[in-house]
This record gives structure tokens, C-alpha cells and sequence, in this order.
């Protein structure tokens, strides 16, 4: 834990009491903070006294009292409208911060210079976070991985000048840390995403620059247009990363499975690592890679730790093998932008989609169907998916993923192609069947374990 301090021997108001919010709260009692909390579930209330925290419903509290609002990052700060609790914490004047902001003031106070590496973006965060922890941990170093992905950031051991915090920050954390000034930090891509917590684009990505303006390097993919202009209005040191064929001045290109310095130097080889497979893999390595140049490390442990990467689960994960054909599970893919990228990555493709569509359904996709082999269809989407597919794709509407994945590991066996991919890359979210895209995922694996 990082007890937080800076509020040592005031009272603070906190909203939201999660696995983030939980965390933040001992933390600050940890720091000599009082901490009065709530929230709208009466059982994160319950767990929270029986740790020790004090709770009401702060409708009812004098907020004179209180130093600041605590807010846990899936409350409404600004849209679709302000949480009542952050029209009561402007009323009283009081600032409203989250929990990777007391680790910023903390890390000002005790260790202003160690490591803080803080990644963000719309897609590729959770990988590039984990890949950069990786690289670091194999090469002997003292890492805390945590924030967006896995543990909260307060549950984390505390900054030391020899500990590397390798942070993964949303847009709705980013928003409340005014504070936030990592060494190094990340901007992966920016796509239309939670614009009904944001209001518009140009909003969105405007938290999104916040991160990387305020860094000591800024490490940034200029393959989109709000990234490239980003890019280009920081004052201060910025790796420019691209997927393509030239390397921008200064920065890194990935291309063919490899990653370049902008001399021509190849510093990667990533051919035949399957976790990290596709062209969005190949910028997530060359962004892990300048990270960990910066922070000191040479070509062969980098290497080495990218060899060894074992990726996240349900991101393209590979779950299992039978002769020539390659389980893949991309539960996480929950929407076509995701999806994307797995078809991209693969041939001779047997797809298993479907769930609660999304806007927009599959249609994005219709450039990569000719990878795809046959389609799996299961859940709610399939009426919609079936429609988008007839005549470009042959299908089977199977309902669920038992029948599913049978089908496509029957058909795949059969197939000529070197390595057939039975992949499930849903392009949906997972409620219509199953309790979340890890639940689909773990049931996938499972299913495909079954098969042996």
C-alpha cells in the first residue's frame, strides 16, 4: 500500500467505493486522512465498514468540513451530467481529485524522481502496460504494475528512486489528477470512445494530451490525426511512434514484424512471438520499447523479454492448439475496432462472433472478410450479423458457444491452410449469454480444453 498523507489530519469526503474506491480509502486512513465515505450500493457500504471506514450518506453531511471530494473514476464528472456529489463538492469550494492523484502528490512528496511510467489511449493500453512491466521485470528491476489494469494504484508499493510504477490511466482517471507528471508517458491512439462521459472528440482527447504534455518524454503513435497533432504541439522531448514504412524524425517505425530506429536500425525482431501478433502489436512493442531505451535498457534484454511475453487473457491469447489449428481467445474484443484487429492478424479464419452488438453491428469489418473462412454466429447479434454477412461470408447461426466452438474446431481440421485459427473475437458485449468478456473467455478456454 502507498499510504496517502497529503491530507493527514483532515477530513475528506469519498464517493465511489469499488476495488479502486476501497483501496483509496485505506489508503488515506493509512496517511492519517479521516475519511467519511459513500456510495449507491448498500453492499460496497457494508464492506467498507466492516474494514474500518467510516460511511453515511454524505446528502446529509456538512461539507465545510471536508478538504476535498474523492471521487472513484466511474462517477460522472462532467457528462452526461455532474454525480450530485460533485455539484455539492463545487458548491463548497472543494477540489475533486481520484486516487492516481494523492499517488502523484505522495510521489512529489517522498520521491519526486522515481520511474512513473503512466500509459494511455483508446485501445491497446492494457497490453503495452503489461509489455512494458514485463520488459522491465525480466530485466531485474522493481516494478508496480497497476491503475486501469489490475490493482489500484494505492494498493501499490509506495515510489522509491529505484521502484518503476508502469501506470495504465483511462481518460475518466486522467480527468481527475490536475496533478499528474509522469517521467515517461504514453499516448497509444485516440478514437471516438465514451464521448457520452466526455461531451465531444476534441474533449476526449483533450484529457487524453494531459498526459503526455505534462511528462519528461512523451512516447506517442501518430497513426491517427488527434495523436499526430498532439504530437506535434509538445514543447518538450517526444518519441514519435508509427506502423508503416518510414520512421518519423526521431522516433520508431514498425513494419513487417520488426521495429526500426528512424537510422534503419532494427532493435526488434518480433516474428514469431505470438503474443504479439498484428500490426496494432507491432506499435504496442515499438511504444514498450523507447519506453524502456529511456529507462535504461539494452538490446538483449529487451529481447529477451519480448520472447517471453505472455500476453493478457482474452487479447488474442492463444488457449490451445490441435494439430495445424490455433485456438485464439479475443473475448475482449467487444466491439468491431477491436475485432479489427485479430481479423487483421490472421488467415483462413473460422469466427466465432456475436452478443449484444454494438453501434455500426460488423459492417467496418467487410474489408477483412475475405480472411475469414466461415462465421460462427451466437447470441442476440445474430439476426443483425447474419444480414451484414449473406452472400460476402458463409455462416452457421449456432446460438451459443459450445455449439459454436465445436463447429468451427470441426470445420478448422479440415481445412488445407497451414495453420486454421478458430478465433473468437466477439465484436460484441458479453451480457446477452454470460456475466462479462472474461466470463465468455474463461468458458471458451475451457471449451477448447474439453476438445482434447
Amino acid at each position: 500500500m502507498t499510504p496517502a498523507t497529503t491530507f493527514a489530519g483532515r477530513t475528506v469526503a469519498l464517493f465511489g467505493l469499488g476495488g479502486s474506491g476501497l483501496a483509496t480509502a485505506l489508503s488515506l486512513q493509512a496517511g492519517g486522512a479521516r475519511v467519511l465515505a459513500c456510495d449507491d450500493n448498500p453492499d460496497s457500504m457494508a464492506r467498507a465498514a466492516a474494514q474500518g471506514i467510516a460511511t453515511a450518506d454524505l446528502r446529509d453531511a456538512d461539507w465545510s468540513h471536508f478538504a476535498a471530494l474523492i471521487l472513484a473514476p466511474g462517477v460522472p464528472l462532467t457528462h452526461p451530467a455532474p454525480h450530485w456529489t460533485v455539484e455539492r463538492a463545487h458548491a463548497a469550494g472543494l477540489p475533486i481529485i481520484g486516487d492516481v492523484e494523492l499517488f502523484c502528490r505522495e510521489r512529489a512528496l517522498i520521491a519526486p524522481q522515481s520511474p512513473f511510467v503512466a500509459i494511455t489511449g483508446t485501445n491497446g493500453k492494457s497490453t503495452t502496460t503489461a509489455l512494458i512491466a514485463h520488459l522491465l521485470a525480466q530485466a531485474g528491476r522493481d516494478v508496480q504494475m497497476g491503475g486501469n489494469i489490475g490493482t489500484a494504484i494505492l494498493s501499490l508499493a509506495p515510489p522509491a528512486p529505484d521502484r518503476v510504477h508502469v501506470i495504465e490511466l483511462s481518460s475518466f482517471q486522467i480527468d481527475l489528477t490536475p496533478s499528474l507528471n509522469p517521467s515517461v508517458g504514453v499516448l497509444l491512439n485516440i478514437t471516438p470512445d465514451h464521448l457520452d462521459r466526455h461531451g465531444t472528440l476534441d474533449l476526449y482527447a483533450g484529457i487524453k494530451a494531459r498526459l503526455v504534455m505534462a511528462s519528461d518524454l512523451a512516447v506517442v503513435g501518430i497513426d491517427d490525426t488527434p495523436s499526430r497533432a498532439i504530437a506535434d504541439a509538445i514543447t518538450g522531448s517526444v518519441v514519435r511512434i508509427h506502423v508503416g514504412d518510414a520512421a518519423p524524425e526521431g522516433g520508431l517505425v514498425a513494419r513487417d514484424g520488426a521495429v526500426f530506429a528512424a537510422d534503419g536500425t532494427r532493435l526488434a525482431d518480433l516474428s514469431g512471438i505470438g503474443t504479439l501478433r498484428g500490426a496494432h502489436n507491432w506499435q504496442n512493442a515499438a511504444v514498450a520499447i523507447a519506453v524502456v531505451r529511456a529507462l535504461g535498457l539494452g538490446p538483449e534484454a529487451i529481447a529477451a523479454g519480448l520472447k517471453s511475453f505472455p500476453g493478457l487473457p482474452h487479447r488474442m491469447e492463444e488457449v490451445g492448439r490441435r494439430g495445424r489449428v490455433l485456438f485464439v481467445n479475443d473475448s475482449k474484443a467487444t466491439n468491431a475496432d477491436s475485432t479489427d484487429k485479430a481479423l487483421t492478424a490472421f488467415h483462413d479464419i473460422h469466427w466465432i462472433l456475436g452478443g449484444k452488438a454494438k453501434a455500426g453491428g460488423i459492417e467496418p469489418l467487410a474489408p477483412l472478410f475475405d480472411r475469414v473462412a466461415h462465421a460462427y454466429l451466437i447470441g442476440a447479434a445474430t439476426d443483425d450479423f447474419a444480414a451484414t454477412l449473406e452472400g460476402r461470408v458463409p455462416y452457421t447461426r449456432c446460438g451459443t458457444l459450445d455449439a459454436a466452438t465445436r463447429a468451427a474446431a470441426e470445420a478448422a481440421a479440415l481445412s488445407p491452410a497451414p495453420e486454421p485459427v478458430v478465433l473468437l473475437s466477439p465484436a460484441c458485449a458479453s451480457y446477452d449469454q454470460f456475466k462479462s468478456f472474461e466470463d465468455r473467455g474463461d468458458q471458451f478456454r475451457a471449451l477448447v480444453k474439453s476438445l482434447d
